[in-house]
């Protein structure tokens, strides 16, 4: 496990009895939105980590994390129960590639989320970056049901602050809402709704797609996408998809 060092905890928000974010202050070095780092707690004489995503912008303090509570997760359950003042440990250097230094010059930025996996670009969306570089960036959440759709308030921001740059889309995978699309990224992807939505296309020539969340939508999504002329993106071979590997 890459080196650790005391943080502490100044504050707790409980978005369901799932989800929960930590801020935290720490001796960190600068990282880069999009990045992720360890956070880590010793429990019964083992210390278990995981990596996890800033949801804060590199600038911003204090340092922030959103996570699941899974089950059988030793781990995210005893973070779920730290209270502000409570220490825990964490990688002083972030790491990961999901950042917009990684992603090549283009027109249209897409943003393809599921659950907790809408961190990162929080953490991008918060920075200036995005809005000097792309006519429209569009962000799509999946989640299973409209309790689980965090950080509304903040999206509301960002579609306020950006109006004409800016599309946010959610699809809900187990209710039904008028005010979500119903079903999972890929099958939207299939259909068109989500170009229809954003009215632009997915295409290779104006576009750049960055995936976060579960495995089966980031698979299925660019098993879709390869079709139309996409693939991963790499320093040595450009493209047009990226995705985190955590580790």
């Amino acid at each position: 496990m890459a080196e650790l060092i005391p943080g502490r905890v100044v504050a707790k928000m409980l978005w369901t009895p799932r989800l929960v974010s930590l801020q935290f202050e720490a001796d960190v070095r600068p990282f880069k939105a999009g990045q992720f780092l360890r956070v880590a707690l010793d429990i019964d004489g083992e210390r278990i980590g995981k990596p996890y995503s800033f949801i804060n912008a590199p600038d911003d303090r204090p340092y922030e994390i959103y996570f699941n509570i899974i089950d059988q997760g030793v781990l995210s359950t005893r973070l779920a129960e730290l209270e502000p003042g409570d220490p825990l440990l964490v990688s002083q250097s972030a790491n990961g590639f999901l950042t917009l230094d990684e992603v090549p010059d283009t027109d249209h930025l897409w943003m393809f989320a599921t659950g907790t996996g809408i961190g990162p670009f929080l953490s991008i969306l918060k920075t200036d970056e995005p809005w000097r570089r792309f006519k429209k960036i569009v962000l799509v959440h999946g989640v299973r049901e409209i309790k689980d759709m965090g950080y509304q308030s903040l999206i509301n921001e960002l579609l306020e602050r950006h109006p004409q740059q800016l599309v946010f889309i959610p699809l809900l995978s187990r209710e039904q809402s008028s005010t979500a699309l119903y079903g999972r990224i890929p099958a939207h992807i299939v259909n068109g709704e989500l170009e229809r939505m954003a009215a632009i296309e997915i295409d290779p020539a104006h576009s750049h797609v960055m995936l976060c969340g579960n495995s089966g939508m980031i698979k299925d999504t660019i098993e879709l996408l390869g079709k139309r002329g996409m693939k991963r993106h790499r320093r040595r071979e450009p493209g047009h998809i990226s995705s985190e590997n955590y580790f």
